[in-house]
């Protein structure tokens, strides 16, 4: 398909974040009789989920210290329940489990959780919690934790599934995605504007450009010279000089081969995701120790077994992560999972031969705090970067909708850039991921 000369609005990605801001801009458009659909232009260098969005684990949740990523997951979870049934989801709920440590972060989560009208139940007490788990799963052995907060939504999706779906969509508004289309540079007029977009099928003259790129934002964030590292400044006043604005983690995520049905509730219902960190030694089936430190693992069913991962691993700033990786976990990955899965419940015993090596996992790209950066870089470039936070936040692209239309999103506005310079930085949890 040949690349139009112009375009109203041009969305830079075809995962989660492009595809969403495009459906909700197109239907903002029709209802407020400034367009539609026929203004939109998705680009993507190779397809729609041909990236991250398309490899992601596909959790749903709300277990978020931060309150302004709290609010803005209740925002998202909204998005996908109103229409399960094409963006694949499954609205199981979410289980997160702690050692003693994080006792104190779950329940300010779940007080919050219950400020906002966002429904959960926090258990504490490590035969408590036992007890509560041992309801649910009668074979439940974990050890190493006193803490559960039991999230009554959020839950997965399926992930390509989802992604096509929200596609779908999106050409349903008449929004024109094209496919096979690499983003090469930037014109910019002397306000710093861009008023072309350079691709390898040719020069694109626009109005309004929206990246959605996912962990390919520091190169587009490159060709629009914006800076690659900053002074940051802490809530105390501090100020961290000439920080990197990017880094790149490696994921690790995989899955087991079995019979989906046996992971399952003592009703026999599809259980909720599950996420443990626990501070017991973790061994293998064999008796090996894998690690005597804290340890966390998440996991889920799926449809050919069980899903899940593990803390990522940090690779560098200067990562290339062009072609997407079909897989990025470490050797010692499925061995540590695997373990801890058998940890949790007995029917994961003796499962390490099940572990399958499939495209899963990949590269995120986190900012210097670890949190997304959703603002106008430009005067007429809004850049969408998740840092690794993007897949559950399909309802990112609605506030993006809006804003673009003059409206203020009081649920993006924690996310500007300018927090980096003014201290406003978002609070940390006593998690072993970065994103929590």
């Amino acid at each position: 398909m040949q690349v139009p000369k112009s375009t109203r609005y041009l969305v830079i990605g075809a995962g989660v974040h492009g595809l969403s801001t495009a459906y909700h801009l197109a239907k903002e458009l029709k209802a407020r009789g400034q367009g539609g659909g026929e203004d939109i232009l998705v680009v993507d260098k190779t397809g729609v989920a041909a990236g991250a969005s398309g490899i992601a684990c596909g959790v749903v949740r709300n277990n978020y210290y931060q309150p302004a990523m709290a609010e803005l997951m209740a925002a998202n979870v909204e998005v996908w329940e109103e229409d399960p049934a094409a963006y694949a989801y499954n609205s199981v709920g979410y289980m997160a489990l702690g050692p003693q440590v994080q006792e104190q972060d779950l329940i300010e989560v779940h007080e919050r959780q219950q400020r906002i009208g966002y429904p959960s139940d926090l258990i504490v007490g490590e035969r408590e919690v036992r007890d509560y788990m041992r309801g649910l799963y009668p074979d439940w052995r974990g050890r190493g934790v006193t803490v559960c907060l039991h999230e009554h939504k959020g839950g997965f999706a399926y992930n390509v599934d989802a992604i096509q779906g929200l596609a779908g969509k999106a050409r349903g508004e008449g929004v024109q995605i094209l496919e096979g289309v690499r983003v090469t540079g930037f014109e910019l007029d002397n306000s710093g504007a861009v008023t072309t977009v350079e691709t390898d099928g040719g020069s694109i003259q626009v109005e309004q450009v929206v990246v959605g790129a996912g962990p390919w934002v520091k190169e587009i964030w490159g060709m629009l010279g914006l800076p690659q590292r900053l002074d940051v400044r802490t809530p105390e006043g501090e100020v961290h000089r000439d920080r990197e604005m990017w880094t790149f983690w490696y994921l690790q995520e995989g899955e087991i081969t079995m019979d989906p049905s046996l992971f399952a509730t003592a009703e026999g219902g599809i259980p909720p995701v599950i996420h443990v960190d626990s501070d017991a030694p973790l061994h293998d089936d064999d008796g090996r120790l894998i690690t005597d430190e804290l340890w966390g693992i998440y996991f889920k069913r799926d449809r050919h077994g069980v899903q899940g991962g593990a803390s990522p691993l940090p690779k560098g700033h200067d990562f290339q992560v062009d072609p997407y990786p079909s897989s990025s976990v470490e050797p010692g990955f499925a061995d540590m999972w695997v373990a801890a899965l058998s940890h949790c419940m007995e029917r994961f015993s003796g499962m390490r031969s099940a572990y399958k090596t499939v495209r899963s996992g990949g590269v995120g790209a986190f900012t210097v705090d670890n949190f997304p950066v959703f603002d106008e870089m430009r005067p007429n470039v809004y850049v969408i970067a998740d840092s690794n936070h993007g897949y559950k936040m399909i309802g990112v692209g609605r506030e993006v909708a809006r804003v673009l239309l003059g409206e203020h999103s009081s649920l993006l506005y924690p996310f500007r850039y300018e927090r980096f310079a003014t201290g406003d930085l978002h609070p940390v949890s006593h998690s072993p991921y970065p994103w929590s």
